[in-house]
């Protein structure tokens, strides 16, 4: 189980930055680095008649799948938006001029303003320049400088209300919380690619495999039937046998045929995920089919260790964080105002022409004080708040208990896929084996044709189960590998 999360706006940064340690990429790593890097692990284009493997497949569906694509645009969307929010600490440029070509009064006056917002406070610094002539009111008394102007520097400080968290922090905090949800959500849509990939291409060479098993049962028949062909012309056999063995030919031409199917059937789900450099799925020949299975991916010593590698586990933790930082705003609402201002005014030369003498330095210090009397709204968000961290304290308490119970039994299924696969290897080592005695007996004349044929469809069928044992069991590690979000077994 994680450590309790703080309370404070800092622990929601915090939080970001080991949520995204401990997905497997490098921490701050954007859509963008992403991108450069599916440029920067592009492997050597295999020739057309080369073995397709597994590890190009995975290559591909990592950087071109249309699901992952997706999922890399909104993560782009996510960062855009964090840049939106920090607009809100931009500096500040203003510029004024005024005059009065009729009245009483002649003054004019022209200045120039740079704010710039404080990122660790509510408050902001300013600097500037004002410059003024004639004479004005006196409610405009301030706009008087000296003879080469007015120069001004001050600072704004909040001292309760808004000076651990304000609007702007706040949004900023929620805009980073969401690119580390978008990448989350992107790490989970790439591990259920992946899984799919596995099995389809597992599905695919099985697929050429069962073709082979049927085409070599076939060419038994073919073999057989020039063999019984001399034998009847010879009168050593009925003619009748002919026919039988037509009828064993046809049947095992329609397994091959059929199988045939399933080959062209599962390269086309194939390249859903086999695409090319521009994510144009590509349909693999049986030329590119390759000779064996590959091994199942390594299962990790503990599994259960891998629990807290789910994004979907750490997505609610940063909701959590996420719905404290709100917390904290909400709390901020109840703090009075202290704000404290500090401003330095220099008047450059003597002063000003027909103002008044305004000159040398001139320093201010001010503090402002307001204190909110009904907070209604503010103990309701509250309210909101606290019941959103507990809803989603307990859906991560589902989550991980779906979890737990997920991988106990996807551990279950690996374990009993691989015991079956070892009983399917010793059945079709037996029915082999009685396929072939039962050959000799019948070349020896101690066995009739019917048991023949019965003995190697045995062995045929032993053999297709072998294989769909084999793909169980690959399946199965596949899915405990997405379970545990292994993503190193997974080619990410």
């Amino acid at each position: 189980m994680p450590a309790r999360l703080p309370s404070k706006a800092s622990a929601l940064a915090l939080l970001l930055l080991s949520a995204a340690a401990q997905a497997q990429v490098v921490p701050g790593q954007t859509s963008r680095a992403l991108e450069a890097e599916a440029r920067a692990d592009a492997r050597p284009v295999a020739t057309a008649t080369a073995p397709l493997g597994l590890d190009e497949v995975l290559a591909a569906s990592r950087f071109h799948a249309p699901q992952v694509l997706e999922a890399l645009a909104r993560v782009r969307g996510a960062e855009a938006r964090l840049l939106t929010t920090e607009g809100a600490f931009d500096t500040l440029f203003n510029a004024n001029l005024d005059t009065r070509p009729t009245g009483f009064y002649d003054g004019s006056d022209v200045g120039v303003r740079l704010a710039q917002p404080l990122a660790t406070n509510g408050g902001n610094v300013y600097a500037g320049y004002d410059l003024s002539r004639g004479s004005f009111p006196g409610y405009q008394a301030g706009n008087y400088t000296a003879r080469y102007g007015r120069f001004t520097a001050g600072t704004l400080f909040s001292l309760l209300r808004d000076r651990d968290i304000d609007e702007r922090r706040f949004n900023r905090a929620m805009a980073s919380a969401d690119i580390v949800l978008a990448d989350n959500d992107r790490l989970m849509v790439a591990i259920g690619v992946q899984a799919r990939a596995i099995a389809a291409w597992n599905n695919w060479v099985i697929a050429g495999q069962r073709v082979a098993v049927y085409k070599d049962l076939l060419q038994l028949a073919l073999d057989r039937q020039a063999g019984f062909k001399r034998q009847v012309a010879e009168g050593l056999r009925p003619a009748i046998l002919l026919t039988e063995n037509e009828q064993n030919i046809l049947r095992r031409q329609t397994l091959v045929v059929q199988s045939q199917q399933a080959l062209e059937q599962a390269a086309v789900a194939l390249s859903l995920f086999w695409r090319d450099a521009d994510g144009n799925p590509q349909v693999p020949g049986a030329d590119r089919l390759p000779p064996r299975l590959g091994a199942p991916l390594p299962l990790a010593d503990d599994v259960m260790a891998a629990l807290e590698n789910r994004p979907d586990l750490r997505l609610v933790d940063v909701r959590i964080a996420q719905a404290r930082t709100r917390l904290q705003l909400d709390r901020n609402t109840f703090l009075p105002r202290l704000d404290l201002k500090a401003e330095v005014n220099q008047y450059l030369g003597d002063s000003g022409i027909g103002g008044r003498a305004y000159t040398g330095t001139e320093s201010k210090l001010g503090v402002t004080l307001s204190v909110p009397l009904q907070q209604r709204i503010a103990r309701g968000r509250l309210g909101q708040t606290n019941a959103e961290i507990d809803g989603f304290q307990q859906r991560r308490r589902l989550i991980e208990d779906q979890i737990r119970a997920e991988i106990m039994g996807l551990s279950i299924a690996a374990r009993q896929a691989r015991r079956l696969l070892g009983i399917a290897i010793d059945e079709q080592e037996r029915a082999g084996a009685m396929a072939g005695a039962e050959r000799r007996r019948f070349q020896e004349g101690a066995s009739d044709f019917f048991l023949v044929n019965l003995r190697e469809e045995a062995a045929a069928d032993a053999q297709v189960r072998r294989l769909d044992a084999a793909f169980r069991q690959i399946v199965a590690h596949a899915d405990l590998a997405a379970a545990t979000a292994d993503v190193k077994a997974l080619g990410l």
